[in-house]
């Protein structure tokens, strides 16, 4: 790995403006963002993909072997991706920095605590839970209603015993017994809000607009109201700002946030990406999941707030991922991954509708037979799709080097005028099918009786003006689709997300403190006599 300080140099960084955490991590300082709204006139390359299988299809490693890719181009290219959850990093993925030769580095580090992120965010929102409560217990002047608070607690691990309890026990000096939960750190509404603030004064107002529930009357309680914009603001003063890495080739990367891809809006923050366009002539960046969950909201929820706008589209694809969305019990596999080509068209339709033509990165395994990746190859050009294969994760920036010559081509073109699918005078329930029909593919959408409740009580407190974040399956267009059943997407309730932006509309069996699996990535993981992790 080269010194941190090398690689800040290759942006223009100087070591003044630097907070380091060692010989290879650091924060950029206060002094060194660009200003809110500045110029950046990098390009950003937006990388997404089709529906991934559960085991995930590279999207992260194709990030940044393209990143590489360019670079080995001549091009002066930085990364800007969110940071990992130590959820999936205990529980199926085993880590969320990449892979084999396009990795972030230090890993291990990146991994687990980086430089305490996730942690400051937990502690920020956990803290209103704890005024929350303080003001529950002593009936302060705002008079909360017990049975009508929302704010849940968080904690970065998987946990599903935690998903519903009860707080308050033990007597009248513990609190007033009441329903409470927990959500994982990367579905707060405090990371959202850090990942799309512009710069302190934003952070602190869209901290005090968080709505934590309503007093005895139904007026609404915010956390402004509770005095904790302060001490919120405070606990996040150094994780607001941007990390600067490197990649397994010396990229330079920004990896700075992580709200869940399927629960909040899936991007890495404003402030790292507008850090990395404002240094580097390329930025190539990510979406969480498929472009249904992660793209969708990178346009219409990050790009509207924050005025950025991509270049290029890349949409990752496997013949795992195709084969399972087109395949059949006993059929041929190449038979199943020319019929799992439809799905990748509804994608790329998808983007089409945000002015773009994807490239295809066809994301190789070893495993991988030879008449399955020619059937992807000739389903693309018979589509007049521009598409690589792409061998990043065994020979690094020299098997992303087709690709990046694509992305390059595609960057170059003119980049088309900003489009939503909505605009946001529109009610929230045609927001909802806005994005349900021509993103998912659904034929009708139904609102709950929960749902339909939350939303008349977001018009009430003005907030339907707001965009919508949907979280469904990650796995599917929309869940239990297909096999002749209609594609209705089920919104069972609405989350007033104001603090960060937008309502969240939980559509299906949508939990928001995932469980670990039966076999977790936890039980491979250990600490070597010498102070090696291992099984990461």
């Amino acid at each position: 790995m080269r010194p941190i300080t090398e690689v800040a140099a290759e942006l223009g960084i100087l070591p003044r403006e630097l907070m380091s955490f060692g010989a290879h991590m650091a924060k950029l300082s206060i002094a060194a963002m660009p200003g809110s709204r500045a110029a950046a006139d990098g390009r950003i390359v937006l990388v997404s993909a089709i529906n991934p299988t559960r085991a995930g299809e590279g999207k992260t490693t194709v990030s940044i072997g393209l990143a590489q890719g360019l670079r080995r181009l001549g091009e002066r290219v930085a990364l800007a991706l969110r940071e990992p959850s130590l959820g999936p990093v205990f529980g199926i993925k085993g880590g969320g920095a990449g892979g084999g030769r396009c990795q972030l580095e230090p890993a291990r580090r990146i991994n687990l605590h980086f430089t305490g992120d996730l942690h400051a965010v937990a502690a920020a929102h956990n803290l209103l839970a704890a005024l929350v409560d303080n003001a529950i217990h002593f009936r302060g002047e705002l008079d909360l209603e017990q049975r009508q608070v929302f704010w849940r607690r968080v904690l970065d691990i998987n946990d599903r015993a935690l998903r519903k309890t009860v707080i308050g026990l033990g007597g009248r000096y513990n609190g007033v017994p009441r329903e409470d939960g927990f959500d994982i750190t990367a579905a707060s509404e405090v990371m959202s809000i850090l990942c799309l603030c512009d710069d302190v004064a934003d952070l602190k107002a869209r901290l005090g607009r968080i709505l934590v529930g309503f007093d005895r009357s139904g007026q609404a309680v915010t956390a402004a109201g509770l005095q904790a914009t302060g001490p919120m603001a405070a606990l996040l003063h150094d994780a607001m700002l941007p990390n600067l890495v490197q990649s397994t080739e010396g990229v330079p990367a920004f990896v700075h946030g992580g709200p869940f891809g399927n629960i909040a809006h899936g991007c890495n923050s404003v402030l790292a990406t507008r850090a990395a366009a404002a240094r580097a002539d390329l930025v190539v960046t990510e979406a969480g999941f498929g472009f249904d969950l992660g793209a969708e909201k990178f346009f219409d929820i990050k790009c509207r707030s924050s005025g950025l706008w991509p270049s290029a589209v890349v949409l990752v694809v496997t013949a795992r991922a195709l084969r399972s969305h087109g395949g059949s019990a006993g059929e041929v596999a190449s038979s199943a991954v020319e019929r799992g080509l439809v799905h990748l068209d509804h994608h790329v339709e998808s983007v089409r509708l945000f002015g773009f033509d994807p490239v295809i990165a066809i994301n190789r395994f070893d495993d991988d037979p030879e008449q399955d990746l020619r059937a992807i190859e000739a389903g693309c050009r018979a589509r007049r799709l521009a598409c690589a294969r792409f061998t990043g994760f065994v020979d690094g920036a020299a098997g992303a080097e087709a690709l990046a010559e694509a992305v390059l081509e595609a960057a170059r073109r003119p980049q088309p005028i900003p489009r939503y699918l909505y605009d946001l005078e529109e009610s929230p329930e045609a927001k909802i099918r806005a994005v349900a029909g021509p993103i998912y593919g659904a034929t009708d959408v139904e609102f709950s009786r929960m749902a339909r409740r939350d939303l008349a009580r977001a018009r009430d407190l003005g907030h339907d003006s707001l965009p919508v974040c949907i979280a469904k399956t990650h796995l599917a267009l929309v869940e239990g689709a297909g096999q002749g059943a209609e594609a209705v997407l089920p919104v069972e309730s609405v989350r007033m997300v104001a603090g960060a932006g937008y309502l969240l509309a939980l559509a299906g069996d949508i939990v928001t403190m995932p469980g670990l699996p039966r076999n977790p990535a936890a039980s491979r993981i250990g600490l070597t006599d010498d102070g090696e992790v291992t099984g990461l």
